[in-house]
């Protein structure tokens, strides 16, 4: 029984603990922020002494070189030189620029702050080097411990006989006990495990961590200790009451009830919650607390007076329902209400009194007190004295109160979330760890060299009489530009039609004249570097000016020839048209633009299609839950997506017209607005990695999608990003150039391509690899850029990051619909004169599209479609080469099939 009655003690006292610890509850965003303005003060202070500590390193550690190597510091300087080589032996030499490389590493901040932990394993680190330079010295056969060893080694390190003491001694002990093997694994692995609990890894980080939780629970608890103290002092003055003593009649219990029981009730109550300090007594005994026994059944009551609060006048407290004294109220009657409500209570009162050890420390709402049975009637509360009683009030509290105080932000930060509805399980943007890091950049020439080639420029002109000086150069990623002012009188044709001289004179690769630079009175001379440097995805993706964008389509562009970061935003252009020759970087282009999307859209705010009939750009993308349907590759499949989405542009503004809004996001801001946040619509993003496939298949059905969407589905929030390595008259047709304003054109072949993407020449000029043209919406003339680069590898982490997120986000009707594209989205029949070609066919029983041609008088498309659509319908075999293709149906067979499906749909429907 004592051993029970001990653990239960610990465990009330551990609860009461607990308790005490939450006593701040309703304040813990005010003390929350004192403690993290005193830890901000901590961590200032820390780096403070850490600039300190690496001054006196690295004035030790320069002190010690010139002690170990020069010697030449006098007579204490001479000490030190021999303890030092009689300590370490030739490690000394490496002492000091340990020393340098510690300051540097606080200087740095590449380290933990200095205290007990780094200093020791930084010492330890150094010890274990000297261990392992002692190796080749020592003997397995002939160890020694000795004290006299010790002497010998001092003496040894000195003349540089061995590794000194520290190394000799315990690297004899280790290899005692160990072995030299052991001693190599023992002090690699000692080594590794002080390097990441020295240095700023997540392992150190993580015990620097818990070093300030332990402060903050420090700090709070004084902050409690402090503010009872302040009340307690304040207490006779504010409330007019004298204390308590222990010369008054009433003995001190420590935990008061605040409603009247019975003695034999009350004695038991106070029995089983021995040991529990629920709150603490105003009294301060010198002598043993009397029994339970002594305490009357009932005080004799008092006059009314005012409520006994710890520092508070008539109940108006700033702890609102916590604290030590709260809503006052004049009371009277039996039990000491000490921390409560109203100071004394009555039997009267007692149905509403608070429980004492709940509202000691804690805040309970009334839902919470109802369930605890806190405001039942007198007759009720004796059942509360039962042990059961007791522990289940335990198992509440342990419920309603946080498991550590060291978790109150994280618990704060939960509530806000659950109060915004934040989903638990939300998309987490990728890391832009997952891409490898930007390599330095290396300047192609330095200021001279860039003066001498714009001075050979000058005089090349100049021999060509053309009057004209350099006024800027500015050096690119991939190209220099030279900014040159004709004089007045120059025409700027001269200047243009002397690009091969040009080329000549300054040994360029190739060069590009841009006459003249849109908004300057110059003519821009792009001349190709000897070593183009690559632009990363991450310095565009990590760079401030994408994290600000505030559409979620943005995507990055690349960086033009000044350095400047070039984001795009998909809503202004609305559609975009990329071309360039096969390896000009086009793929890396797309896969920019959709790695761009995952970084900046959430999966319900942007969905992609993407089409890919080459089979093996975009097939990785597969699983991802921005993916509205898998990837398409087949080209009469792809020609079904594009049908479907003008359906939904269609549907979507017939939902504007509904709710008499213009654009996607008024609609999605009047959903939000009354409470319907599943009819939040996406936007979706269709990209077509490869047209000239689409438009042998199929050109009349995708160039009218295409020209449809283009034309109308920039407000339903869709827009189509197109791109072809063929950039020809017949896959590029003027229609889909004069719906698609955006542009990007990469290096083509000749200057007719070029013209066909951009209108103008220049593309064919290009150096491939991400050099590119671009020329949105609204600018007169391309603007030049330099692509960025993003490899299979980073791809494919980013990919496998997104995708262990959750389950893709397919829609299974839409894969439907363009699994089955004989049908609309709403199951009509695609074209009317389907059922007479079928007639016609089972009459003639043969089947051909040039005869659907010459009988209906229709063109090839639409008649290859419909004979398509009658083969999938099982009424005509699949075709055979040269062969005819054969009818699997009489015309009775066919007519008596279709009676007898209506039949079964009518008795399905009367059923």
């Amino acid at each position: 029984m004592a051993v029970g009655s001990g653990k239960k003690k610990k465990q009330t006292k551990k609860t009461a603990a607990k308790t005490k610890e939450t006593a701040s509850s309703p304040h813990l965003k005010e003390w929350q922020e004192q403690i993290r303005e005193l830890q901000e003060q901590r961590k200032r202070d820390y780096r403070i002494l850490d600039k300190i500590w690496g001054i006196i390193f690295l004035a030790v550690g320069i002190f010690l070189v010139i002690t170990t190597q020069l010697n030449t510091t006098g007579t204490f300087g001479n000490a030190i030189h021999s303890l030092a080589f009689g300590l370490f032996g030739l490690m000394a030499y490496a002492l000091p620029y340990y020393f340098i490389a510690l300051a540097l590493c606080l200087f740095l901040r590449k380290m933990q702050h200095i205290n007990g932990r780094t200093t020791f394993f930084s010492f330890l680190i150094f010890v274990v080097l000297c261990i392992l330079n002692s190796y080749r010295y020592l003997d397995e056969t002939n160890i020694q411990l000795s004290i006299s060893a010790i002497g010998d080694f001092f003496d040894g390190g000195i003349q540089l006989r061995n590794g000194g003491v520290f190394g000799m001694w315990l690297g004899g002990l280790i290899i005692k006990l160990l072995g030299k093997p052991g001693l190599i694994i023992f002090a690699v692995a000692v080594i590794a495990i002080s390097v990441l609990l020295v240095a700023d890894t997540p392992i150190s980080k993580y015990l620097g961590k818990k070093r300030e939780q332990r402060e903050e629970k420090t700090i709070l608890r004084e902050m409690l200790t402090e503010k009872r103290e302040a009340q307690a002092k304040t207490m006779p003055e504010e409330s007019g009451v004298p204390i308590i003593t222990p010369s008054h009649s009433v003995p001190q219990v420590k935990n008061p009830l605040a409603f009247p029981m019975e003695e034999g009730a009350r004695q038991n109550f106070m029995q089983n919650l021995e040991g529990a300090d629920f709150g603490e007594s105003i009294v301060t005994p010198k002598k043993e607390d009397p029994t339970i026994s002594e305490i009357p059944a009932e005080l004799p009551e008092e006059p009314k007076t005012e409520s006994l609060q710890y520092g508070l006048d008539g109940g108006d407290s700033s702890y609102g329902n916590t604290g030590f004294g709260l809503d006052g109220g004049n009371a009277s009657g039996a039990g000491l209400g000490l921390g409560l409500s109203g100071g004394f209570a009555s039997p009267e009162n007692a149905a509403t009194a608070p429980n004492p050890f709940m509202d000691d420390f804690m805040s309970v709402d009334s839902a919470t007190t109802e369930s605890m049975g806190l405001n039942a009637e007198p007759e009720k509360v004796s059942a509360l004295s039962t042990p059961a009683a007791t522990e289940n009030i335990k198992e509440i509290r342990k419920e309603n109160t946080p498991t550590a105080l060291e978790n109150t932000e994280m618990a704060l930060q939960a509530e806000e979330n659950l109060a915004k509805k934040i989903p638990a399980t939300s998309y987490v943007f990728p890391p832009v760890d997952l891409m490898k890091k930007p390599r330095a950049k290396q300047m192609q020439m330095n200021e001279h060299q860039l003066q001498q080639k714009a001075a050979l420029l000058e005089n090349t002109l100049q021999n060509f009489h053309v009057d004209a000086r350099v006024l800027n150069v500015t050096q690119g990623s991939s190209v220099t530009r030279y900014e040159v002012q004709p004089a007045v009188g120059v025409k700027v044709s001269s200047i243009t039609k002397l690009a091969d001289d040009i080329a000549l004179n300054l040994r360029a690769k190739s060069i590009r004249i841009e006459a003249p630079i849109p908004g300057k009175a110059a003519v821009g001379i792009e001349v190709e570097n000897e070593k183009p440097d690559m632009v990363s995805i991450r310095e565009l993706i990590d760079s401030k000016e994408f994290r600000n964008a505030a559409s979620k389509i943005s995507f990055a562009v690349g960086k033009d020839i000044s350095g400047r970061n070039v984001i795009a935003n998909l809503k202004e252009m609305p559609h975009l048209l990329i071309a360039g020759a096969t390896g000009s970087g086009k793929s890396v282009c797309i896969n920019t633009i959709i790695t761009s999307l995952l970084y900046k859209a959430l999966p319900d705010e942007v969905k992609l299609i993407l089409i890919d009939p080459k089979v093996v750009e975009l097939g990785n993308y597969n699983g991802i839950p921005h993916l509205l349907v898998p990837v398409v590759t087949d080209p009469k499949k792809a020609a079904a997506a594009l049908n479907w989405a003008v359906n939904e542009m269609t549907q979507r503004y017939k939902f504007f017209a509904e709710e008499s809004v213009k654009d996607l996001d008024s609609y999605n801001e009047l959903m939000r607005a009354n409470q319907e946040p599943d009819k939040v619509l996406p936007k979706i993003v269709i990209i077509i990695d490869e047209l000239a496939d689409l438009m042998m298949v199929a050109p009349s059905q995708v160039e009218e999608s295409i020209c449809r969407l283009a034309q109308l589905a920039r407000a339903a929030g869709m827009h189509l990003i197109v791109a072809t390595q063929r950039p020809s008259v017949d896959v590029v047709t003027g229609l889909i150039k004069a719906n698609i304003p955006s542009r990007i054109a990469f290096s083509v072949s000749s200057q007719v391509d070029s013209r066909t993407i951009l209108d103008v020449g220049g593309a064919e000029k290009l150096l491939g690899k991400g050099d590119m043209l671009y020329s949105p919406v609204g600018e007169n003339k391309p603007l030049r850029i330099q692509g960025p680069y993003i490899s299979d590898s980073e791809t494919a982490r980013i990919i496998d990051f997104v995708k262990k997120q959750g389950e893709n986000g397919y829609d299974e009707s839409v894969i439907q619909t363009i699994e089955t594209p004989e049908k609309s989205q709403y199951g009509e029949v695609s074209d009317e004169l389907t059922e007479d070609a079928i007639a016609f066919i089972l009459k003639q029983k043969k089947a051909s599209v040039s005869m659907l041609q010459r009988r209906f008088r229709i063109g090839y498309n639409r008649a290859a479609s419909i004979i398509d659509e009658i083969e999938a319908r099982g009424i005509i075999s699949p075709a055979d080469g040269s062969k005819p293709r054969q009818v699997l149906y009489t015309e009775e067979e066919y007519y008596d099939a279709i009676d007898s499906q209506n039949n079964g749909a009518e008795e399905t429907t009367h059923e």
